[in-house]
């Protein structure tokens, strides 16, 4: 404790006090219905405090983040609660979040990624095909100047762009390929350069 400490807890508790005092006071013709009107509010209270020392603990199935550890040579990431596996890389320095697609040959943008990172959809040329899960989408070439994880970064990089009416855009495996190890264990993906 330091020496702010214990005015604001002398504080809190003359507080809490004179709100409980209050309470009483104001119904004191039925302290039954008080006492468990009480009791309600000290569970919420005590629930509201469990869960905020417990937030570290439960942060990863409540809202799940990648990890980089050593210089970004490894990247973890929990499997979010929809079973999926989700990733933000940075393309030419802007954050796009991807799905991570083991069955994708290739990186694809949505259109509305490709936007956000600076390329004009309809300028673009789709002369390709992919055969997807919503079927047959034109898709475009490009070659970005910078793709990035954690503290790797590839120069040059070739994606393309899904014409289709997807939100979503996949992390493919000609970018998991350039990882040295790909694992999938107790609920995390763990990729090392």
């Amino acid at each position: 404790m330091d020496s702010q400490d214990l005015p604001r807890l002398a504080y809190l508790v003359l507080l809490g006090i004179a709100v409980a005092g209050w309470f009483l006071a104001e119904n004191r013709q039925s302290l039954g219905k008080t006492a468990r009107q009480a009791a309600a509010w000290l569970l919420i209270f005590l629930g509201v405090i469990a869960a905020v020392g417990l937030w570290s603990d439960i942060r990863d199935d409540v809202a799940p983040q990648q990890a980089v550890f050593e210089d970004g040579a490894r990247i973890e990431v929990p499997r979010s609660p929809d079973g999926h596996y989700h990733l933000t890389l940075r393309l030419n320095g802007t954050p796009v979040d991807f799905i991570v697609d083991t069955g994708a040959s290739s990186v694809v943008l949505s259109e509305s990624d490709a936007r956000r990172i600076g390329l004009d959809p309809a300028a673009l040329r789709y002369t390709g095909i992919a055969n997807t899960a919503n079927g047959t989408v034109r898709t475009a070439r490009v070659v970005l100047d910078e793709i990035a994880l954690g503290g790797q970064s590839d120069r040059n990089f070739p994606v393309l762009v899904n014409e289709g009416e997807s939100d979503l855009s996949l992390l493919g495996m000609d970018y998991l390929s350039r990882f040295e190890r790909i694992e999938i264990s107790g609920g995390r993906l763990i990729l090392e350069r």
